[in-house]
């Protein structure tokens, strides 16, 4: 006698036959999620670009002790900026003595520079 499949059972392994596609992939959610990491990626490689700007100025690292420091840090505060990846936060170090005058993003700059208005 020649094995069926009758009524959905696999005589086989004796379990259901499921019709149709296992995996349901939704290519939106995919999407959303790649977007937010790659904002993300974004927003966290700029503000470690900040910190080692900073880091430089100072002379030395965050909570580091040395004998050539030229200035101490004095906290930070949050600026806004929009890119291409999306709506980024950036966290700006503050200096007790020097300017700190980033080179990476202009100042009173809310956008990337490539999105210039024509």
């Amino acid at each position: 006698m020649e094995p069926t499949m009758e009524a959905g059972v696999d005589p086989a392994c004796g379990m259901r036959a499921v019709p149709g596609p296992v995996v349901q992939i939704d290519e939106g959610r995919i999407q959303a999620h790649l977007d937010e990491v790659v904002r993300a990626t974004v927003e966290e490689t700029l503000n470690g670009l900040l910190d080692a700007e900073a880091d430089q100025l100072c002379g030395a690292r965050k909570y580091e002790r040395t004998e050539g420091r030229k200035d101490m840090r004095a906290g930070s505060y949050d600026r806004h900026l929009q890119t291409k990846a999306g709506d980024v936060t950036l966290t700006v170090p503050k200096l007790r003595s020097l300017p700190f005058e980033t080179a990476i993003i202009e100042r009173y700059r809310r956008r990337e520079s490539r999105w210039k208005r024509l």
